[in-house]
C-alpha cells in the first residue's frame, strides 16, 4: 500500500440519452484501495484508439459537438441520430467507461507476490475505463515494463501490438504465407511492418497518400501501394505477384476495398492455376475487416471465384482462441520491444479538460493518420 494513495479522482464517463445526445464529462470517482490480487496504477497516459470512439462518442456527429459543462466539472455533447440511438438501448442512461488501454506507475498494491512485484513500477494495461487520473485493477491486467520506460510508451502496449502480431498468428494459423494490410502508415501499420521484416514475413501496405509511399519506404517497406494513385490497382497486382499474400486485415471497412483485394487476389491465383475452371482457382482468399474507418456499406462485386471469406477479426476473441501460454508469449514480445517494434507516435496530448474540448474532439474523431491523440489524465 501507499500511505498518500488519494480516495477520489477524476475520469472520464460517457452517456447516452434517448434525446439524440452523447455527453462525455468529466467526473469524480473513488479510487479503490487494492485487495491481495490488485494494483493502484497512477494513470499517466492513454491513447484514444479508433477502437474507443464508438464508446466515447456512441456514433454520434462529432463534427457538431459542443461544450455542455455544467460550471463545475467539463463535458462536451455530441448528437446522435436515433436510428445509432435505438441500435444502443443497452446503454441509454449509463454512464459508461471509456479508454480500453493506458500506461503508468503502480503506487499501491495488494498483499500477493504478482502485486507486490509490480509496486513502483512502470506498466502497460488493459482496462476498458483508462481516462482516469487512477485505476484499480487485477495484477493480470497490467504488462510490466522495462526499468526506465515511459509511460506513453507502455499505453499502447495492447492493442495495437497484439493486433499487429495477432494478424501474423493468424496468417500463419490459416496456411497463408503473406499478408496485406490497408492503413501501412498507421501506428498499427507502422508496427506490422516492424514485425513483417524482423520476422521474414511478405507485406502488401496500402496507404492513401503519396507522403506515406515515402515514409514506409524509408523504413524498409518493400511492398507499398498507395490507394490514391492512377496506377493502384496494377500496382496492387504487381505487389500481390511478388508476394503471394492471400489474406488481407482491412481497417476500412465500407466501400468497395475488400472487393477489390479478393479479386486481384484471385487475378494473381488465377494466372498460376494449371486450368480454368469456371468457379474460379482453388485458392482460399481471405479478407478480415477488423476496423471501420468507413462506415457505409460493404460491396462486393462477385468476380473472384468461389473459394474466399469475408468476416471480422477482433482481438479478444483471438487471443482467447489462441490461449494463455501463447498470448503471454505475445504479450513479453510488447514489453520486450516497446520502444522499437512497437513504438508509437502522437499528433497530441489532451487533458482529461482536453479530452471533452468540442474542437479536441473534432480532431481526434477524425481518424487522421499520423495524428493520434494522447490522454494524459494527470497532467
Amino acid at each position: 500500500m501507499s500511505a498518500d494513495l488519494p480516495t477520489s479522482a477524476l475520469e472520464l464517463r460517457s452517456t447516452l440519452t434517448d434525446d439524440g445526445l452523447v455527453t462525455m464529462r468529466i467526473r469524480e470517482t473513488e479510487v479503490a484501495a487494492p485487495t491481495d490480487d490488485q494494483v493502484v496504477v497512477r494513470v499517466d497516459a492513454a491513447p484514444i484508439n479508433p477502437s474507443d470512439l464508438g464508446m466515447m462518442l456512441a456514433g454520434g456527429d462529432a463534427d457538431a459537438a459542443l461544450p455542455a459543462g455544467d460550471g463545475v466539472h467539463d463535458a462536451v455533447a455530441v448528437p446522435v441520430t436515433q436510428a445509432a440511438v435505438a441500435a444502443q438501448r443497452a446503454r441509454l442512461g449509463k454512464p459508461m467507461p471509456i479508454g480500453n488501454e493506458g500506461g503508468g506507475v503502480v503506487v499501491a498494491a495488494g498483499s500477493s507476490p504478482a502485486a507486490q512485484a509490480l509496486l513502483g513500477k512502470t506498466v502497460g494495461f488493459l482496462s476498458g475505463n483508462a481516462y482516469a487520473q487512477y485505476r484499480t485493477l487485477h495484477t493480470s491486467q497490467c504488462l510490466a515494463m522495462a526499468e526506465g520506460t515511459d509511460p506513453a510508451d507502455a499505453a499502447a502496449a495492447f492493442v495495437n501490438p497484439l493486433t499487429a502480431l495477432g494478424m501474423v498468428e493468424t496468417m500463419r494459423a490459416e496456411g497463408h504465407s503473406a499478408l496485406i494490410h490497408t492503413v501501412g502508415a498507421s501506428n498499427l501499420g507502422l508496427m506490422l511492418n516492424r514485425i513483417c521484416l524482423d520476422d521474414g514475413v511478405g507485406l502488401v501496405n496500402i496507404v492513401r497518400k503519396p507522403e506515406h509511399v515515402e515514409q514506409l519506404r524509408a523504413l524498409g517497406a518493400e511492398h507499398i501501394v498507395d490507394s490514391s494513385a492512377d496506377t493502384f490497382l496494377d500496382d496492387l497486382t504487381a505487389a500481390l505477384r511478388a508476394t503471394g499474400a492471400t489474406i488481407a486485415f482491412d481497417a476500412i471497412g465500407g466501400g468497395d476495398l475488400a472487393s477489390i483485394l479478393l479479386s486481384h487476389m484471385e487475378k494473381v491465383a488465377g494466372e498460376q492455376a494449371g486450368e480454368f475452371s469456371r468457379y474460379g482457382s482453388d485458392t482460399h482468399k481471405q479478407v478480415y475487416i477488423y476496423g471501420g474507418l468507413d462506415r457505409g456499406p460493404t460491396t462486393l462485386r462477385r468476380d473472384f471465384g468461389m473459394s474466399w471469406g469475408l468476416g471480422g477479426w477482433l482481438l479478444t476473441p483471438f487471443l482467447i482462441k489462441i490461449g494463455q501460454e501463447a498470448a503471454d508469449r505475445l504479450r513479453q514480445r510488447v514489453a520486450d520491444e516497446i520502444t522499437t517494434t512497437f513504438a508509437s507516435t502522437y499528433g497530441t496530448r489532451l487533458s482529461l479538460a482536453d479530452a471533452v474540448d468540442p474542437e479536441h474532439v473534432k480532431r481526434y474523431a477524425r481518424m487522421a493518420t499520423g495524428d493520434k491523440a494522447l490522454v494524459t489524465p494527470n497532467a
